[in-house]
């Protein structure tokens, strides 16, 4: 049960941002440990909690964890950029408040056997739901070099994408790259010294871009606010967290665009587009984990928190 002692990223922030009422119904698309989820059900009396994770391991945890609150709670496995759909198969025409943790989640990470890590030798896998096809394996493997340049550089930031996936290529055409290990040594075999001396680990970006890639991470956040604010009742909030700045620019981005509403060029003299804002911003600039949280648990490091509520 030691999964369970480390406090979900932004916990009371998430609580106090979803307004929770009641009687409302509320969306948790990233079930994971099932820490913001037993919160929000904690609070609910006559309503109800929608918890949706792509990894099926999540809901089995969150069955138990949830138990106490069987009644409250519908477990969904499905990826969240289906939030529509969700709803439509669960005849609701809308919600109170949904919450999206965004990026990979602490098991997840932990489960050495999941190919997440690069400090733990496993297959190369990375699928945050196991029945995908698309593995880590395979992009390493068959992806043409420009393809994994431009991953490297695009998800991961990474300065030394056009060297790394050189190594790559060249490493796979005398056998394949199997293990999360093996690939680990195949990035600092392509980086200079004084990179493989500064204190983050040479391979944590690389890791990023091809766990990105596998579970095509970025689209589905782009997809999910798309779906999501037009399921939102009037009044209901809308809290995502993300933990680097691709996912942050895509929200704030986003979540900007449903609060302007008119999309008309500057120098028109009247609106013709007829857009009207659909949200407002709760918080103008993103909630950031106090240094408390940090000393407990240095992954929220680089959580930011924004908030949107339905017109």
């Amino acid at each position: 049960m030691s999964e369970w002692i480390h406090r979900p990223v932004l916990l009371e922030e998430c609580v106090e941002a979803l307004n929770i009422r009641p009687d409302g119904v509320y969306l948790d698309g990233t079930l994971g440990r099932g820490g913001h989820s037993e919160q929000i059900v904690k609070r609910l009396a006559s309503g109800r909690l929608i918890c949706v994770d792509r990894d099926q391991a999540a809901l089995d945890a969150a069955r138990e964890r949830l138990a106490p609150w069987v009644d409250r709670v519908t477990l969904i496995h499905s990826n969240f950029d289906r939030v529509d759909e969700i709803l439509d198969e669960l005849s609701l025409p809308g919600v109170d408040g949904m919450l999206f943790d965004l990026g990979v989640s602490s098991p997840q990470l932990d489960d050495g056997t999941r190919g997440f890590s690069y400090m733990a030798d496993a297959p190369l896998d990375m699928r945050m739901d196991r029945d995908e096809g698309l593995t880590a394996a395979s992009v390493v493997n068959t992806w043409p070099q420009e393809e994994l340049k431009r991953i490297l550089s695009q998800y991961g930031e990474e300065r030394y994408a056009p060297q790394i996936a050189g190594a790559i290529v060249r490493s796979r055409a005398d056998k394949p790259i199997a293990t999360t290990l093996e690939l680990v040594e195949v990035v600092k075999s392509a980086m200079p010294g004084k990179a493989l001396r500064e204190k983050q680990h040479p391979a944590k970006r690389t890791f990023q871009a091809i766990r990105i890639a596998v579970n095509d991470e970025l689209a589905c956040v782009e997809r999910m606010l798309q779906r999501a604010v037009p399921r939102l009742n009037r009044g209901g909030r809308l809290a995502v967290i993300t933990f680097h700045s691709l996912e942050d620019r895509i929200v704030k981005t986003g979540l900007a665009g449903f609060a302007r509403g008119c999309t008309c060029p500057p120098d028109f003299p009247i609106c013709v587009c007829g857009k009207t804002p659909q949200v407002r911003l709760v918080n103008k600039k993103p909630i950031l984990p106090g240094e408390q949280e940090i000393e407990e648990n240095p992954r929220a490091r680089s959580a930011k928190l924004r908030v949107a509520e339905k017109l």
